[in-house]
């Protein structure tokens, strides 16, 4: 009896001393794990502020404007095509020349080449000026001997009946000048409708284009024609 009262005035004494220390204890191994802020002017601890919400880091979503990547296509620009003005002209190796010439032919006469596409007119000493020429298209070459019975400057053109039957778009009649097909000169050749004659289209001249007439630069028909007279023999070979 005596021994059990002991024992309870002594636990009286220290229990008192021991429950702090208990309840610490109790309170260590129930409480929650620390929780950072994210938002660094919020306190580090949030349970210092149990009074605010866990903060949320903000999320936006306007996209992000990235630069402009220079496209390969779009730093091409098509050019525009500059129109070119085709300056058409002769062939240079149907300007006129002298060349030695060992023919049959008289001085004084004409002899067109046909195949090479030259007019020679034969002067004395074995020596010939040559110059380029268009000639009949397929279809209407032709060869003979002929004489020069008429020249006329800037002669008149009317289409031969022939051709306007082939080409019904023709005019009836054009006045001589610098748009006329004769161009500048024409020796016409006895009683056939063909004649030498200058040409307003003078990148023709080495070509096979006309109806069976011998073209020539306006300059180069100048030219013959003031050395050439009326009964001057041709021959077209």
């Amino acid at each position: 009896m005596r021994n059990r009262a002991i024992a309870l005035a002594l636990a009286l004494l220290i229990g008192p001393a021991l429950l702090p220390a208990a309840a610490d204890y109790q309170s260590r191994v129930s409480a929650p794990p620390l929780l950072l802020s994210p938002d660094l002017t919020e306190p580090w601890v949030l349970q210092l502020r149990p009074d605010r919400r866990a903060v949320r880091p903000r999320v936006t979503t306007r996209p992000i404007t990235a630069p402009p990547r220079a496209s390969r296509y779009s730093a091409v620009r098509p050019q525009a095509t500059a129109k070119r003005r085709v300056k058409r002209s002769i062939d240079p190796r149907f300007l006129p020349t002298t060349v030695a010439y060992d023919g049959k032919h008289k001085p004084g006469s004409i002899v067109i080449d046909t195949r090479e596409r030259y007019l020679y007119l034969v002067e004395p000493g074995g020596f010939a000026k040559r110059y380029g020429v268009g000639v009949g298209r397929p279809g209407f070459e032709w060869a003979g001997k002929h004489k020069v019975t008429r020249k006329a400057e800037w002669p008149d053109w009317r289409p031969p009946a022939e051709m306007r039957k082939r080409q019904p778009n023709l005019p009836s009649f054009v006045a001589g000048g610098p748009k006329n097909p004769l161009g500048a000169r024409a020796l016409y050749l006895g009683s056939t409708l063909y004649r030498i004659h200058g040409s307003n289209e003078p990148w023709t001249i080495g070509r096979a284009v006309s109806s069976g007439c011998i073209r020539m630069r306006n300059e180069d028909v100048i030219d013959l024609y003031g050395r050439v007279p009326v009964g001057a023999s041709v021959h077209v070979i």
